[in-house]
């Protein structure tokens, strides 16, 4: 199990066990992080039961048969539940993923559930992103130009285009980022694998034109070289992808230039 986060001064405990569903035949026990900052009480888990055969398979799906029909308090972020939107990243069984891609016949035992780790926590399973998120914006994700505009559109060739494989995928869901002990202990200066994997998508696009003024702002003892590679990133996104490789790539890009 991963590392959390706490409010301060405080401690998680042993919360509420909610009743089980009435007629259930087959029951999937949920064991839920709970905390409001209204309430000023220390943070607790909640254990609730699903009827399996009243709720749909995923993770999600039982979190939100506990939102609909046991406990409406329950706060959690969802949108699109087909893996796309990257909302419902939550730490699920011990690691970071999404809930609507993660079943629950896949976990042995309780379903044990965490916002995602070493983050302020709003409310119950919904974490505070807003330095995560001005972080991505401060790598310009966009396509920068000093070219003339072309009349329809930025031309790229089929070899070009497939650089950005492994790249464009990235859903900002946030699992790779606070899976990386660099960016728990330094996350104020340390921009993590998600933003990186976003930075070097940009500095690889062939349509781009700024790639000398995005490698200045990267070159910096903790913004880029915090990783130290330990790999969590790509072990656990939710998409595959592999952001320790986009990282180092973009070191070699640092050193290339200085040959």
């Amino acid at each position: 199990m991963v590392e959390f986060t706490l409010p301060k001064n405080s401690r998680i405990t042993e919360g509420k066990t909610w009743p089980k569903p009435e007629g259930a035949s087959k029951l999937h026990e949920f064991r839920v992080y709970r905390w409001s900052p209204d309430e000023g009480k220390n943070p607790s888990i909640d254990t609730y039961y699903i009827d399996v055969d009243d709720c749909g398979p995923m993770v999600l799906d039982g979190l939100l048969y506990i939102k609909n029909k046991i406990d409406p308090t329950l706060t959690l972020r969802r949108s699109c539940r087909e893996g796309v939107c990257g909302s419902c990243a939550m730490n699920i069984d011990g690691a970071n993923t999404l809930a609507c891609t993660k079943g629950m016949d896949e976990i042995d035992g309780p379903v044990k559930i965490y916002p995602l780790p070493h983050l302020p926590v709003v409310k119950d399973l919904v974490p505070d992103l807003n330095n995560f998120y001005a972080q991505h914006g401060s790598i310009e994700p966009w396509l920068q130009t000093v070219s003339p505009a072309p009349e329809k559109e930025w031309l790229q060739s089929h070899e070009d285009r497939v650089k950005l494989d492994g790249l464009y995928e990235c859903i900002l869901c946030a699992c790779c980022s606070t899976s990386c002990p660099s960016y728990w202990w330094n996350g104020d200066r340390y921009l993590g694998p998600a933003v990186l994997l976003q930075a070097y998508r940009w500095l690889i696009d062939s349509r781009d034109e700024a790639t000398g003024e995005r490698l200045d702002q990267l070159e910096d003892p903790f913004r880029l070289y915090r990783c130290h590679t330990i790999m969590n990133c790509a072990q656990t996104c939710p998409k595959g992808l592999n952001p320790a490789k986009a990282i180092a790539e973009i070191k070699k890009m640092l050193v290339e230039r200085r040959v």
